[in-house]
């Protein structure tokens, strides 16, 4: 058997698909170690995993001139070197890179000392630290198709994205509290931060609806500032719900929704059509790279998902949309096979079985 290092600090959706093929590699008997930051975020995503863990503060890229340049250069610089110091000590047999500028500095280290580097790229467009490293990659493991036009002459494989561990379906039994009554589910979630555009235009649309008696229900995931309005907001419009400002158990959230109304990061878009759930997405319209809208029109290309931006979105607009998308069946039928056709199956698996062939090759 061998090690591995798997690079995947930085954001929650960073860590968790690289948590999921940390599992796939610890299942079939390799040691994995995690290589994270210093963020907090990390220890909680992270928080069940019991292998080896290697902490390298490092800084997200900045542009232009200013101290923050200054600092973030250097922090990388720092993180570079770091790396290099602790895996010359026991250097992995191949090292996956997830794509965040936290992976930055164990990437570089890995390059320098000869370890083999699979890339993964979560979005269409490539971000900067996969630009950068793609060169010296033995492979790039990619979420969509449309990334191989911006990553052309580079070894990409696409495996799709590593879904988080854990995300198993639910008691089909199982109900959630406040939706009983409910014929038709929407689910409204703007990641873990919210979305305050959204969950405004939601709720005035669906809270309009509810109080016309369409039999119409809301999960509504809001973010941590606004749980309190909109749950108040939906009792007062009379609308079944289950509101929250984080959930868990998102299996029995897909589950339970008819369709989705969300942003359009990565991770969401796979577990979407991981789970065959219909959306409307509304990108991030200030995502480095405008990189959610490329994400969105995958998706909407394979008819798996419509897309709004942000700027067109009105609360009369999506009313009427929920309206008509509640009233075709046969649609949401026809986007929901579109979306599982977009999800390969078991790609945490297809991202370890790169690293083990980079081991082999190296």
């Amino acid at each position: 058997m061998s090690a591995f290092a798997i690079a995947c600090g930085g954001t929650g959706g960073h860590v968790l698909p690289g948590l999921a093929v940390a599992q796939v590699l610890r299942q079939r008997g390799h040691e994995t170690t995690l290589w994270l930051t210093d963020r907090a975020i990390e220890a909680d995503v992270a928080r069940d995993w019991s292998g080896p863990r290697i902490h390298i503060p490092s800084d997200g890229f900045q542009y232009g001139a200013s101290w923050k340049t200054v600092r973030a250069a250097w922090r990388l610089g720092g993180a570079v070197w770091a790396s290099t110091r602790r895996m010359r000590d026991a250097p992995p047999a191949a090292l996956l890179a997830m794509g965040s500028y936290a992976c930055f500095g164990p990437a570089l280290a890995a390059r320098r000392l000869g370890v083999p580097l699979v890339l993964h790229e979560a979005n269409v467009l490539p971000g900067r630290a996969v630009r950068l490293l793609a060169r010296g990659a033995h492979t790039i493991a990619a979420s969509f198709e449309e990334s191989r036009y911006y990553l052309q002459g580079r070894p990409v494989v696409v495996t799709g994205m590593p879904l988080r561990p854990g995300l198993e379906a639910p008691d089909p039994g199982q109900r959630l509290p406040g939706l009983e009554t409910a014929r038709f589910i929407v689910l409204v979630m703007g990641g873990s931060g919210g979305a305050q555009a959204l969950n405004r235009a939601a709720c005035e649309a669906l809270g309009a609806l509810g109080s016309a008696g369409s039999g119409l229900g809301v999960i509504h995931l809001t973010g941590p500032a606004d749980a309190a309005w909109v749950q108040a907001a939906y009792e007062q419009a009379g609308l079944p719900h289950f509101v929250r400002a984080f959930h868990a158990d998102m299996a029995a959230v897909y589950r339970h929704a008819q369709l989705a109304l969300c942003r359009a990061g990565a991770a969401t878009c796979a577990e979407l059509a991981a789970f065959g759930l219909p959306a409307l997405l509304i990108p991030y319209p200030h995502a480095s790279n405008d990189h959610q809208t490329a994400n969105a029109r995958a998706l909407e290309k394979a008819d798996a998902a419509d897309v709004v931006l942000e700027r067109d979105l009105t609360a009369d607009w999506l009313r009427e949309y929920v309206a008509n998308r509640s009233a075709q069946p046969e649609t949401l039928a026809r986007m929901s096979a579109a979306g599982r056709k977009c999800a390969p199956q078991d790609a945490a698996a297809r991202v370890a079985d790169l690293l083990e062939a980079a081991a082999c090759a190296g």
